[in-house]
């Protein structure tokens, strides 16, 4: 999100706002570096506008909305109205903003700076353009709507206004309320309403309006408002405090200690709703704010992986989800075959109408193994056996597709082909060209990309621990470790790069490897796919400073023509990535490595209030002391949130 926008999230949840509290509907598109500003719930924008007016004017603003130190996400400003140091303001505005599962709440307290009676016209214009999020991204796309009407209409009872809107079965709705009533409601011209109030303000005396947006996507009931934002502000305190109870931080590492605290405030706000196996209620990671605030699958696995030792209620959670929206059947455009877990899960007009194929989009080639490799971790980290007995049939079919469609079998590796109507790569550098040789060249054809395999091996061998230990199948479990020690060879002779002491990025259809020297490598240290000596040298690689910028592991090391330090994955430097990679250093005893790894995240997390951002820019540490903002980076990112968390386990807390 742009420094233009101040953002309140709550679940499916978030509102993006402007440094005085209002919101403008413009700086709308992906490209443009802003973000889209609005109330955002499952993927359309139900405020479109929400602008303050003092006595005709917009006020100039004293304090600026700040976020970040406010509990339980409260948003606060002070404005007055413009004047001049001979005429100071007849009066403040305090607004406090919040929100809650579906609703925007708003307090508005107006306070007389003159000991004489003092009259304010206030004036709120809102609208509600019900945009789906696809539509604010700039990837130079139009999407038809035939038949859609926007409508609104003031309540019967005076107090507020209700916009809809509907196109064929599709409904929407956003009410806007005020307590007191407005004295009046305008047309604007644009469609958008003018709520109006006169306040008559005793000396000193103040004033204070209640307002409250609430959001009806479609489907969805009418959502439970709280009373104000005060109390609001509370009840997202009360989540943060009992997600970090029970969580030893490090108090010899106070820097590390003040990052795991605020990931774990940005994960309790990040769970969005999802359903298990048997229709059961459940709350998941969601993956980040503005773009992805729904359950994408591996995001969700990584976060619940790095949350595992403090928080498995995470990956209780969320290996049901993922396991409910499990693909039974073949269905080319969401890309999926039997037994592959889900990639992205939307609920927004767009998808509902097939406009888009991300309703359920089954276009990633590592979710499926990484479900598996969570739920044997699970089991190992809590000793229980149940959710391994129960998702038994979920994790046969996962292995299934890695061995079928998957391709462990026919091609030997897990394979993926460009989605043409959605992904065109499919591992977690999914940007178009992110995959691809040291001369920036692309792939061709099916692409085998490095990281996935290690995946793949790590499943294999959780799941045979599974089948030996739980589900009582020793022929199975024999099966498996087979298939992972096969892999492991076939691995080491395909993909080293002898002339480079490194393991290529990915092989093409042809079986040619993509030779960028790229920090996938990291993650195969993790899984331990690669040999002690191989894993040893790939690691000190690493560290190097063409790879090492200070802030952490570029995704492609520097001085190779791919290398770009904004682009989004071919130079640029990823916290969840590097807190792989210090797992996987500490995995093979590179402990001075890991704990640089882990230095250089919380230096970067410790310039902002202790949060880590999707993705940083790859500018080297020496010519640039704080780090560079990626543009169009999720913050705050479940992944990120929980990648401290991943520090501590790698390097614990000295």
């Amino acid at each position: 999100m742009s420094d233009r926008h101040r953002l309140l999230v709550r679940g499916r949840t978030f509102a993006a706002v402007g440094t005085g509290g209002d919101i403008s509907g413009v700086g709308a598109a992906r490209g443009g570096g802003a973000g889209p500003d609005g109330l955002f719930v499952r993927d359309a924008r139900h405020l479109s506008r929400w602008q303050l007016t003092v006595d005709g004017a917009v006020p100039e603003v004293l304090t600026p909305v700040d976020t970040s130190g406010a509990a339980g996400g409260t948003a606060r400003c002070v404005l007055v109205p413009r004047g001049s140091r001979l005429e100071p303001p007849a009066y403040t505005v305090f607004r406090e903003q919040a929100v809650a599962d579906g609703v925007f709440v708003e307090s508005l307290r107006v306070l007389s700076n003159r000991p004489v009676p003092t009259r304010v016209g206030l004036a709120l214009t809102v609208d509600a353009d019900f945009t789906d999020q696809f539509e604010l991204r700039a990837d130079h796309r139009t999407y038809a709507k035939p038949g859609a009407v926007r409508s609104r209409r003031p309540l019967d009872a005076g107090e507020g206004v209700e916009f809809t809107y509907r196109r064929g079965e599709w409904r929407s709705r956003t009410t806007v309320t005020a307590d007191p009533a407005p004295d009046g409601i305008e047309e604007t011209g644009t469609g958008a309403r003018r709520l109006v109030w006169t306040l008559e303000l005793d000396p000193h005396a103040s004033a204070e309006v209640a307002l409250r947006a609430a959001a009806q996507p479609h489907g969805e009931p009418p959502p439970h408002a709280p009373a104000s934002a005060a109390e609001a502000g509370r009840r997202l305190a009360a989540i943060e405090a009992e997600y970090a109870s029970g969580v030893a931080l490090p108090t010899a590492w106070p820097e590390l200690a003040a990052a795991c605290a605020r990931g774990l405030a940005d994960l309790a706000v990040l769970q969005v709703p999802a359903k298990g196996p048997d229709g059961e209620d459940l709350q998941v990671p969601g993956a980040g704010v503005p773009w992805f605030l729904t359950l994408l699958g591996r995001d969700a696995l990584l976060t619940s992986l790095f949350a595992l030792p403090y928080l498995p209620r995470l990956a209780a959670a969320t290996l049901p989800a993922l396991a409910a929206a499990q693909a039974t059947e073949a269905v080319a455009d969401a890309v999926a075959q039997p037994g592959k877990i889900v990639h992205e899960v939307r609920h927004g007009e767009l998808a509902h109408f097939g406009q888009v194929p991300f309703g359920r989009y089954y276009g990633s080639v590592d979710a499926t193994p990484l479900f598996l490799v969570l739920l044997g971790a699970y089991t190992e980290q809590t000793g229980d056996g149940t959710l391994a007995r129960r998702l038994e049939p979920h994790a046969r079919a996962a292995v299934g597709w890695l061995l079928d469609h998957g391709g462990l079998t026919s091609r030997g590796y897990l394979v993926y082909r460009a989605d043409e109507g959605g992904l065109a790569n499919q591992n977690w550098k999914d940007s178009p060209g992110a995959i691809c040789s040291a001369d920036g060249s692309g792939a061709t054809g099916p692409v085998m990309a490095a990281g996935a395999q290690g995946y793949a091996y790590d499943a294999l061998r959780r799941t045979a621990r599974l089948a030996r230990t739980v589900w009582d199948d020793k022929v199975y479990a024999d099966l498996l470790t087979q298939a992972a020690a096969d892999l492991r060879d076939r691995f080491q002779r395909d993909f080293w790069m002898p002339d480079r002491d490194f393991p290529a990025l990915a092989l093409d259809g042809e079986g040619h490897r993509l030779d960028a020297l790229a920090s996938d490598a990291g993650h195969l240290l993790w899984s331990g796919l690669l040999d002690k000596e191989y894993g040893e040298t790939v690691g000190r690689r690493l560290l190097e400073p063409d790879f090492f910028s200070g802030w952490g592991v570029r995704t492609l090391a520097a001085g190779q023509p791919a290398f770009h330090p904004l682009s989004y994955h071919r130079g640029s430097v990823w916290p969840h990535d590097n807190a792989l990679i210090a797992l996987g250093l500490a995995r093979y005893g590179l402990h001075d490595e890991a704990r640089t790894v882990a230095r250089a995240l919380v230096s970067a997390a410790t310039t902002a209030d202790g949060r880590l951002p999707e993705v940083l820019a790859g500018y080297d540490k020496h010519t640039h002391p704080t780090p560079v903002p990626y543009p169009h980076s999720c913050i705050p990112e479940s992944r990120s949130a929980a990648a401290p968390l991943a520090l501590l386990t790698a390097v614990g807390g000295a």
